[in-house]
């Protein structure tokens, strides 16, 4: 029918539209995002210590952390930050530093007990300055605390800003690991590299006998990424001191640099770094 015809022809037009053409960041070189299919795994733990590692690892770079979680950011309390953001004269809002990173996050936009009852498109709009309307200066890389799932922040982050490569993170518990394949397919599918699986939470020492117990189960994060022909980038033990200290605003590799978990952090950043195509000049 005629009707159908019309349907056919618009729809023929919006796919010859194509995805939206992808747009740098200004004065962002590289961006990796750090992922979860599943909340609870510790995604915005180790985007959090990874991004300060990275300042340590490449002393003469400079390093952003972006919160892209709108209805739970942590990173303000992880990074011991406070305020407002000030506004430039471009009105572009300057990010809060702690230990010479440069952090933005919803957190800074509402009172920290404030929910954020919103819609999806008040959050892809919220999602759009955080990434636009930031005065990042000059960063070599900008790491990008992903919420956790698959929905439209996910992919409208993918489809707009080039990412130099995403970094998932799981526990190796059955329930988690069926997310994370979800997370590692949808990076696939919007042709952004995944450079690797951080296995988190991996394994649990008693701080008085030293006996080892697997919580969440052995191996499960090798095991999928075998499947799915991907690489471990390390893995991370479950630890008192990893949760103390990010809670505190004090993050294990500052004030606990030669512990067991702050190498762990480091080894996985390393990897991560190396892993990464060279940046362009």
């Amino acid at each position: 029918s005629s009707g159908d015809e019309a349907l056919r022809d618009k729809r023929a037009r919006i796919l010859s539209r194509g995805l939206p053409k992808q747009k740098p960041i200004e004065g962002v070189k590289q961006v990796v995002v750090v992922a979860s299919g599943k909340g609870g795994v510790g995604k915005s733990t180790t985007a959090d210590i990874l991004t300060i590692t990275f300042l340590f690892l490449t002393q003469t770079k400079e390093v952003g952390l972006l919160d892209a979680d709108i209805y739970g950011p942590s990173i303000p309390k992880m990074m011991n930050l406070k305020g407002n953001p000030e506004l430039t004269p471009k009105n572009l809002m300057r990010p809060l530093k702690n230990y010479g990173i440069a952090c933005m996050s919803m957190g800074f936009l509402i009172e920290e007990t404030a929910p954020v009852v919103w819609r999806g498109l008040m959050v892809m709009s919220a999602v759009e300055k955080l990434l636009r309307q930031v005065d990042w200066g000059q960063l070599d890389y900008l790491v990008i605390d992903m919420p956790p799932g698959t929905g439209d922040v996910q992919l409208s982050v993918s489809q707009n800003i080039p990412i130099a490569g995403a970094v998932i993170v799981s526990t190796p518990q059955d329930v988690a690991l069926l997310d994370a394949r979800k997370g590692a397919e949808m990076f696939r599918k919007v042709h952004v590299p995944v450079l690797g699986l951080v296995q988190n939470m991996s394994v649990f020492q008693c701080p008085k006998c030293k006996h080892e117990t697997h919580i969440f189960g052995a191996d499960g994060v090798r095991d999928l990424a075998k499947t799915l022909g991907l690489d471990i980038l390390g893995d991370i033990p479950l630890h008192v001191n990893i949760r103390e200290t990010c809670d505190s605003g004090q993050p294990v590799v500052i004030s606990q640099p030669q512990s067991d978990a702050a190498k762990a952090y480091l080894k996985i950043a390393m990897e991560i770094v190396r892993r990464l195509p060279v940046a362009p000049a």
